[in-house]
């Protein structure tokens, strides 16, 4: 198997990608640095030779740049997931949320028919692998924000450029 790589610096800051040929598998935000994405790599692929590029990475890319200029409300570059059943079935139901708009995380676990699930749901959320592409900032708690493994300054600069002005 090989997993392309690629870094690009973006109005966040530095963003980090992987992608199989099947898709993009991994994003990783401005809080990790190099070394570190390329060590979670080779742990997570053990056995895959790692090459920089790769298309559907120059594809995200672009549209990750489209997105932060507000020139993209929806990701096309194809994906490939790897997480349990339970995480695929919350993170599909997030990528679900429209552009500009925020669920709770008790609205996604009542989608799930999983009422009191909300707590799993945050967990699922949590290690989203493809953040931004699937849009796990526009998940809030049901009191304000919650969290966000970027940090709350950057969910608060997501939701603003989409125009979530109760999150501002």
């Amino acid at each position: 198997m090989t997993i392309y790589h690629h870094s690009f610096d973006s109005a966040l800051g530095r963003i980090y990608c992987a992608a199989t040929d099947r898709g993009v598998c991994r994003i990783d935000l401005p809080h990790v640095d190099s070394e570190d994405f390329i060590s979670s790599l080779k742990r997570a692929y053990p056995g895959a030779e790692l090459r920089s590029g790769g298309t559907h990475n120059m594809r995200l890319h672009e549209e990750i740049g489209e997105y932060l200029d507000g020139n993209r409300r929806e990701f096309t570059v194809p994906l490939d997931l790897k997480a349990t059943d339970f995480a695929t079935a919350v993170l599909h139901e997030v990528a679900s949320i429209p552009y500009g708009a925020t669920r709770t995380y008790g609205d996604i676990a009542q989608a799930l028919n999983k009422p009191g699930g909300a707590r799993a749901v945050g967990g699922a959320n949590a290690h989203n692998p493809l953040p931004l592409v699937i849009p796990c900032h526009r998940v809030v708690a049901s009191n304000g924000l919650g969290g966000y493994g970027g940090g709350l300054d950057l969910k608060r600069r997501l939701l603003a450029i989409e125009g979530a002005a109760d999150y501002q």
